[in-house]
């Protein structure tokens, strides 16, 4: 077989990965990760987990034909675009935290969608200048932003990747053309969102049966037209995505919609990737680095752990609700600074440096040394890093759903990607093209673009990068990456990422465990339990300590790879259908 071959029918044949005994105590499994939906897995050489078992054994593959950790992450992406096109694809945005192991240098990727240069300040307010009703924004050509993600991938292929381009390509191509079958997740989703996936005949055909009725589970489902974007795309490059008939019939699905948008031909042409310094803060020892704005990832989940630094939640314990409240008013703190002053730099300017600056941290942190809820949070005010005087902000929202996935690998080399890539809501704006569907990513933008005649942030403005949650990580000790994380979820990501972490390093939890642990988070006000779990007995402790507290579920789905002395660990979220492949 040549370097950059590929056969996927024989990858799937092949004899079934052997397990190793885990570190936690789990006993070894004779099974493939496809068969099987294993959670954690064990590796010498390399680890690959994503959010299907299917895109996970196509990365693997690349691995196993002599690719790196970004040939893997290429074909992991070309088929979760297709097995799992509710939460992002080709027609979607992504952030990519990557470790060169030859260079020792920590890097990151925006493959954010921009708003198109018809975008005004008004896109989602009525005729009276109040904000749209969410769905009403969603649904439709309005939402849509350009995307992103064909081009990252070709960008850190180029300069990264070790197999030819069309390598990555097989997997996806060998199941658009013969089918897989639809996973229980998808089938949940596709029936939960009938009435809105019937209003687009190209959304209706591909997830209804000709009754109108959801694609059952196990139902093989081809999409030749996927097969047909992927054959462009591996011939002519992201080009072919961005420039001619492809880019044509997206502009022609946003601006002939019922709700239409205005992303046109130049907005795509001009797309392009931008790579940006990594943006890292201090925890026990460690730095932990991430992407900074337009997301707002790395700096909130920066802050959070910087303003818990003073404490030692490692004596109280995850069974405290003193721990919970430290935690969620750490975050509540972080999230008041985020709505205020996080956005796309490329437009405004972000104090970056003073929102992770000990001094400001430290004085912020003494704020949780009481013995009860922050009866009121507000934004803080951190030192500008350029001279001018701060200028004024109001705060903004904007509702930012939980879809999006995540992809975690690490090669033989010692390559480390964590990238989370995202349509934004399930199923995005409903209109598909091309095989897939297209993002409402325009939608985490401020709805309103002033308060009181103080301008937001994050509003909308042409060519603007929405700010996002998305908080792809990797975490170095020494200067050397120990583990690498992320989860999708909408704005609860950063707090799903944070109690992974301080479950991991505060408690002692097995990365496994640490993973599978309740979710517990703040953003605003409330604190939000995740229902069904035994968090759920922290409630009258936080009521008591007056906080509101709301329970409900919490559908994380963290994908993490610890990097060990001993070897690679790799772990995915029980809560949905990922896997850890490791060898």
């Amino acid at each position: 077989m040549r370097r950059g071959g590929w056969l996927f029918a024989l990858v799937l044949a092949a004899t079934p990965l052997q397990a190793q005994q885990f570190s936690d105590g789990h006993a070894p499994e004779a099974a493939s990760a496809l068969a099987t939906g294993q959670k954690t897995a064990a590796g010498r050489d390399w680890m690959v987990t994503a959010a299907n078992p299917l895109a996970a054994e196509a990365g693997v593959a690349m691995l196993r034909a002599g690719g790196n950790a970004i040939d893997a992450m290429v074909a992991v992406q070309l088929v979760l675009g297709l097995v799992e096109p509710q939460s992002s694809g080709l027609g979607g945005g992504a952030f990519l935290v990557y470790w060169d192991a030859a260079a020792g240098t920590l890097t990151t990727f925006d493959g954010r969608e921009t708003a198109p240069r018809a975008a005004t300040p008004t896109l989602f307010q009525n005729a009276q200048g109040e904000p749209l009703a969410f769905m009403e924004a969603v649904i439709g050509g309005r939402s849509v932003g350009t995307p992103g993600t064909p081009a990252l991938l070709e960008t850190v292929h180029k300069r990264y990747g070790r197999l030819g381009w069309d390598a990555p390509f097989a997997p996806a191509l060998e199941l658009a053309e013969n089918g897989f079958a639809v996973s229980p997740r998808l089938a949940g989703l596709i029936a939960s969102d009938v009435a809105t996936l019937a209003r687009d005949p190209a959304t209706r055909a591909y997830f209804l049966d000709p009754a109108g009725a959801p694609l059952a589970e196990g139902t093989r489902l081809k999409n030749p037209a996927y097969a047909n974007t992927l054959r462009a795309l591996r011939e002519k490059g992201a080009g072919a995505f961005y420039e001619g008939a492809l880019a044509q019939g997206i502009v022609a699905a946003v601006r002939g919609s019922a709700n239409p948008g205005g992303l046109s031909l130049d907005d795509l042409r001009d797309y392009a990737v931008k790579e940006r310094p990594p943006v890292c803060g201090a925890y026990r020892g460690l730095n932990v680095c991430g992407m900074g704005p337009p997301s707002s990832g790395a700096l909130t989940l920066g802050q959070i752990l910087g303003l818990l630094e003073p404490y030692d939640l490692k004596a109280l314990g995850p069974a405290s609700p003193e721990a919970w409240r430290l935690i969620a008013d750490a975050s509540r703190l972080a999230f008041a600074d985020r709505e205020r002053y996080i956005a796309d730099t490329d437009f405004v300017p972000v104090p970056t440096k003073g929102l992770l600056a000990p001094d400001y941290l430290g004085a912020r942190a003494k704020l949780l040394a009481g013995d009860d809820a922050l009866p009121e949070v507000v934004a803080g005010m951190p030192r500008w890093d350029h001279a001018m005087a701060p200028p004024a902000r109001a705060d903004g929202a904007a509702p930012e759903l939980p879809s999006t996935t995540q992809i975690t690998i690490v090669d033989d080399d010692g390559n480390v990607v964590s990238m989370t890539s995202t349509i934004e809501a399930g199923f995005g704006s409903r209109l598909m093209v091309g095989g897939f569907l297209l993002n409402n990513e325009l939608t985490d933008f401020s709805f309103r673009s002033h308060r009181d005649g103080v301008p937001v942030a994050n509003r909308v403005e042409p060519g603007k990068r929405p700010r996002s949650s998305m908080a792809p990580t990797i975490v170095l000790k020494d200067g050397r990456p120990v583990l690498a994380l992320g989860s999708p979820g909408g704005s609860q990501i950063i707090g799903y990422v944070a109690k992974t972490l301080i479950a991991h390093l505060d408690w002692g939890m097995s990365l496994r465990d640490a993973i599978a642990a309740p979710n517990v988070l703040a953003r605003f006000d409330a604190v939000e339990i995740e229902a069904g779990t035994t968090a759920e007995a922290l409630a009258p402790g936080l009521s008591e300590l007056g906080f509101t507290v709301k329970t409900g579920p919490m559908t994380s789905g963290v994908q993490a790879v610890a990097i060990t002395p001993q070897g690679l660990v790799g772990a995915a979220d029980p809560r949905r259908e990922g896997v850890a492949i490791g060898e």
